[in-house]
């Protein structure tokens, strides 16, 4: 069958900009595709216009910029698991980076995707949120940088403005603790959707937890962090008592439902264990 959808492919950014003043209040960007495309394919989401990113190559790779990373909107899962100074700096993006789908996925999916896609189940937002990333966004208008944990309103909301794209994810490196931890737990080992999905971004000397960033996805309407287990954290002796009496306020900070995929009972049981688990990981590294 010959499709009658209207896509643009664009190769430059000001051209993007140009469409989304024009389409940008009712057509949707394409990037990797791996969401899209599949959305299309059940006739879920659809739009009069579609407008493809894919060749704009202002919005791929990573950047060093010294103080902080860059990571363009386009930039791939596969590129994200071979580079060297995510590897140096920011190793829990790679771990949740190889959780995403199989290779074809890894090598065609994009991170402004998974950011913009919105869904409290996306593997790599809980690092982003521990690692308290800036969104870098662009329009014809200019550009403005927005928190990461500030970037979800809602459920499958985003503050982007109809004539905004997603450029990049920038990390300060200031923000990256010394031990970082992901965990993903899904009905297989691998591609599968998470039940529960956490990263962990902290620092502990002699068994003291100096500073500590929770974050954890598909237990509420958008991906979360945890404040109140944060603050009984930080400047405490981690010992097995402390660690107890984390994993159960970690239960009573996330909010998850029964869906076709788990339970609420489940999730926050598995969060609770995953999390004292991280914890001890972190803490026999941080000795």
């Amino acid at each position: 069958m010959i499709s009658d959808i209207k896509v643009e492919s664009v190769k430059r950014l000001r051209e993007a900009y140009s469409w989304l003043d024009e389409h940008g209040g009712t057509g949707k960007v394409l990037a990797g595709g791996t969401d899209l495309m599949v959305y299309l394919n059940a006739k879920t989401l659809i739009a009069p216009a579609y407008l493809d990113i894919w060749g704009v190559s202002e919005l791929r790779g990573i950047e060093d910029e010294g103080n902080s990373i860059l990571i363009g909107a386009l930039t791939t899962y596969t590129e994200i698991i071979n580079s060297s100074v995510i590897g140096e700096y920011a190793p829990a993006l790679i771990e949740a980076s190889k959780t995403v789908g199989a290779v074809q996925i890894q090598n065609r999916g994009t991170i402004g995707g998974n950011i913009v896609n919105a869904s409290p189940a996306g593997d790599t937002l809980p690092v982003f949120a521990a690692f308290d990333a800036a969104l870098v966004i662009g329009s014809s208008s200019g550009r403005r940088t927005v928190s990461f944990n500030q970037f979800y309103p809602g459920y499958r909301k985003t503050v982007l403005a109809s004539d905004e794209l997603l450029l990049g994810v920038r990390l300060q490196k200031q923000n990256l603790g010394k031990q970082q931890g992901f965990r993903k737990v899904g009905t297989r080992r691998a591609q599968a959707i998470s039940k529960v999905v956490i990263a962990v971004n902290s620092k502990i000397e002699n068994q003291t937890v100096k500073s500590i960033k929770i974050a954890l996805g598909s237990v509420a309407p958008t991906v979360i962090r945890a404040p109140k287990s944060e603050e009984f954290l930080t400047d405490r002796l981690l010992n097995q008592n402390t660690l107890m009496e984390a994993a159960e306020l970690l239960k009573e900070e996330i909010s998850p439902i029964d869906d076709i995929r788990s339970t609420a009972r489940y999730r926050k049981t598995v969060s609770a264990n995953i999390f004292r688990r991280l914890l001890q990981d972190q803490l026999a590294r941080g000795k």
